[in-house]
């Protein structure tokens, strides 16, 4: 991180005040990383879903394999704890 501000188009020094406060809004935007990365990734598995609920409406037959993928989908949040772990997930393949 720089340590300088731009004051009417001139670099200045930061003041140690200023520093510790953009220090806590930098650490405060990092520590909602992993909230931030699951809610696109729940947008991204509800959005798949979403495109196969017209399977159950009552006059559908839902195949098992469809039943299967929807399941998949459903469990893929299971044991994710951090970011590195979002961005590493197998999406299942849809039937």
């Amino acid at each position: 991180m720089a340590n300088q501000k731009c004051v009417d188009g001139v670099m200045v020094d930061m003041t140690a005040e200023e520093i510790t406060a953009r220090q806590a809004v930098e650490k405060e935007f990092n520590d909602g990383a992993f909230d931030r990365a699951m809610a696109e990734f729940r947008y991204k598995r509800n959005k798949l879903l979403t495109e196969t609920d017209y399977f159950g409406a009552s006059d559908q037959t839902m195949s098992s394999d469809m039943t299967a993928y929807r399941k998949d989908l459903r469990d893929l949040t299971n044991g994710i704890d951090t970011v590195d772990k979002i961005n590493n997930v197998t999406w299942p393949t849809k039937p």
